[in-house]
């Protein structure tokens, strides 16, 4: 794998402007694929003794046989299609690792995209043991399994670096202050990581593309927050000052950790930093 697949690669976005972002590597796809196999081996293994019970107790078999099918199409297929589509291509596994499924052009998985993985899956990962998926992957410049060809998408790290995530921004007063009070609740995650990968490459942009992409960009968060931000701010400013109030509030939401010293922490009646 090369080493611009490992630590960056151009996506192009639907307006042809290229933005940056790291690709996920096979070690960390095997590690997020074993996790998900093994919470599907588990709920196999729960329908098998469902089955077994009811076969037991006189059921049909052709009933039972037709049940096992069923629950066996939902673990296989539904599983990771449920997954994906609620959380915006997470399955359980890549959660865990801190990987997504997105579109080759840097958008939101859908259920289409998810439903054509999750059917691949079944014969490249399932009935062959992986071993086209892991052939195609090695052999694919964005490492993408024949799941990933057919449905035009890729899975990218969303946990980057310090040193390769966009530099925290020294805010202004008077926009730390609108970004801490402003309503931020619809600014997804989709549009978060777009912000995230323009501001990470808005320097090696050309002009022209960083400065129609900042502006689309804006606009659609514009258009999700309220109150607006102080007028004549840049755009890229604004950009800046959503991305960075997002991760505060991230942060607020993480527990404290332990920290040693001769007496308890002080801590607010919710438990998380200092008390207000």
């Amino acid at each position: 794998m090369s080493a611009a697949q490992t630590w960056g690669t151009p996506m192009v976005t639907g307006e042809a402007v290229p933005l940056d972002v790291r690709l996920a590597q096979l070690p960390s796809r095997a590690m997020a694929i074993t996790v998900d196999i093994a919470v599907q081996l588990m709920l196999i293994a729960a329908a098998g003794w469902l089955l077994g019970l009811l076969a037991s107790h006189g059921s049909d078999s052709a009933t039972v046989e037709g049940l096992g099918v069923a629950l066996l199409v939902l673990i296989l297929v539904g599983y990771p299609l449920v997954w994906e589509t609620l959380t915006g291509g997470r399955s359980l596994g890549k959660l865990a690792v801190g990987l997504r499924v997105v579109r080759d052009d840097g958008g939101a998985c859908h259920v289409r995209q998810s439903l054509v993985r999750a059917l691949f899956a079944v014969v490249e990962i399932w009935m062959l043991a992986g071993i086209p998926a892991i052939t195609s992957s090695m052999l694919s410049s964005r490492g993408k399994r024949l799941g990933d060809l057919a449905a035009g998408t890729v899975v990218v790290r969303e946990r980057m670096p310090r040193s390769r995530a966009a530099a925290r921004p020294q805010l202004g007063a008077a926009l730390e202050d609108w970004a801490r009070t402003a309503d931020l609740s619809a600014v997804g995650d989709d549009l978060a990581l777009s912000i995230r990968a323009f501001l990470a490459r808005a320097g090696d942009l050309r002009p022209d593309a960083r400065a129609h992409l900042s502006h689309q960009l804006t606009s659609e968060v514009l258009a999700r927050v309220a109150p607006p931000p102080p007028w004549g701010t840049p755009q890229e400013a604004i950009l800046s000052a959503v991305l960075t109030e997002r991760r505060r509030r991230a942060e607020l939401r993480l527990p404290a950790p332990p920290t040693a010293g001769p007496g308890p922490r002080a801590t607010s009646p919710q438990g998380f930093g200092p008390p207000a």
